[in-house]
């Protein structure tokens, strides 16, 4: 049974989120202090699950083979909670993820979040209040400020976390790591990555009104976003195209395909920003971007100069790529350096230096970070809430938070279509207050 002091500060938590035009600092200063719980050895960690098709019923099923038990589901439409139900019967369903908090909370351990983008922040920031274990889908945050404070909240609470940018768990990743920082291809000033998303509809305007479809709850979909009627339709596969819910191309694939260079590269908390695209909207992302960033240089390396390219913009061909030889298709990243280059794909996968005559002098890596368990983030989360675990390599503490900070830095640039000049400590775009608005956002009552 919760205890009522928890029970209280779910209600309470719930009751402000009902206050019109709610900050991101009115969820943080309502902190708990829940204390986290890890999971005995040999026993199953125990979750449930907001979100529970598409990715959401990947994540489950990811928890649940790395030895998790699902005890509550949750979704804002009983049609996408089909196949959960069937393959765990024993689950208790929700369609509201504070209710499922509530009735369930001294029964679970940890929750999988796999919402739109604009719903991480508020079940993240409760459940890690409640001393909960989260896995969150990318980016874990809909705004910078968001963002800083779910990495606040981590560190306070203690809870394990991970961010679900797969290609972080893997050797591929570990690979790219390794020859950027044993300097085989020496120093690295220059980095391309490119995706061909979106592949969704873009610069749409909001669709004509429809009846709501009775097993949606149309008003918990919309969550803390500015209400909108229900459009014909619905928001599936859509609704990363509008900036309320989603985070356009780069919310999609710069968490996986930034990876690699923001972690080999240290590439923390750029100088400035700055951003092409088709012509700014308010309301919808673009449909291309091609997106600047200037870190400056740190103890170990030069200033490097980061640039992403989507919508299929056209990507210089590397001069040192031999004929015949193609970088990765739809989605990869470049880097170049002093003494050759480096190409791989989406997730880091099959990392390859060039020109080929470097390869075969360079070989393997002499050094490798630690791999996770299996190359599994599922896994490796799973094992982070036991008893005795480490904590995941794209934790929201030191790392995930940070990665998307950066990726959402471009979504800045491209809403102003100008060059932002960057203050990492206090969220601010320096001498552009019109600028730092869209760090943050404000919440709607539902």
């Amino acid at each position: 049974m919760m205890d009522v002091s928890r029970r209280s500060f779910i209600k309470g938590a719930v009751a402000t989120a009902a206050v019109a035009g709610l900050t991101p600092e009115a969820y943080a200063a309502r902190w708990f202090g829940g204390t986290p719980k890890r999971v005995p050895k040999g026993q199953d960690m125990r979750i449930v699950c907001v979100g529970c098709a598409g990715k959401g019923e990947s994540d489950i099923h990811g928890a649940v083979s790395a030895g998790a038990k699902v005890v509550g589901l949750c979704d804002v439409d009983r049609v996408r909670l089909g196949n959960a139900i069937n393959r765990y019967p024993g689950a208790k369903i929700y369609k509201d993820y504070r209710k499922m908090f509530e009735d369930l909370g001294d029964e679970f351990d940890g929750v999988t979040i796999s919402t739109p983008d604009h719903m991480h922040f508020p079940i993240a920031m409760l459940a890690m209040q409640m001393g909960k274990h989260i896995y969150v889908q990318k980016p874990c945050a809909h705004t910078i400020e968001e963002a800083r404070l779910m990495q606040m909240a981590a560190a306070k609470y203690g809870v394990s976390t991970i961010m679900g940018n797969q290609g972080h768990a893997t050797d591929a990743t570990r690979r790219i790591y390794a020859w950027i920082r044993n300097g085989c291809i020496g120093n690295v000033r220059e980095v391309h990555l490119y995706s061909d998303r979106p592949i969704w509809a873009q610069k749409t305007p909001w669709p004509a009104t429809a009846p709501v479809p009775p097993t949606l709850d149309w008003n918990l979909w919309l969550g803390t976003a500015p209400w909108r009627p229900y459009p014909k339709g619905g928001m599936h596969f859509k609704w990363r195209g509008y900036w309320d819910f989603g985070c356009g191309a780069i919310g999609d694939m710069g968490c996986h395909i930034m990876d690699g260079a923001f972690w080999a590269l240290d590439l923390r908390d750029p100088l400035w920003v700055e951003a092409e695209s088709d012509a700014p909207d308010a309301d919808t992302t673009p449909t291309w971007s091609i997106v600047t960033y200037f870190f400056p240089a740190n103890s170990w390396r030069p200033p490097v100069k980061m640039v992403w390219y989507d919508g299929r913009r056209p990507v210089p061909r590397p001069a040192d790529l031999e004929p015949g030889r193609n970088l990765p298709q739809g989605n990869g990243q470049v880097f170049y350096g002093s003494n050759g280059n480096l190409m791989a794909g989406c997730y880091g996968e099959s990392p390859r230096i060039f020109p080929e005559k470097r390869m075969k002098k360079v070989g393997r890596p002499r050094y490798m970070p630690p791999s996770a368990p299996d190359q599994n983030p599922h896994k490796e989360w799973v094992e982070s809430c036991k008893e005795g675990g480490t904590p995941c390599g794209s934790n929201l503490v030191d790392y995930a938070t940070k990665l998307t900070e950066t990726a959402l830095l471009g979504n800045l640039a491209i809403r102003c279509h100008r060059r932002i000049y960057w203050d990492a400590k206090t969220l601010t775009c320096i001498g552009d207050p019109e600028a730092t608005k869209f760090v943050r956002c404000a919440y709607r009552v539902y």
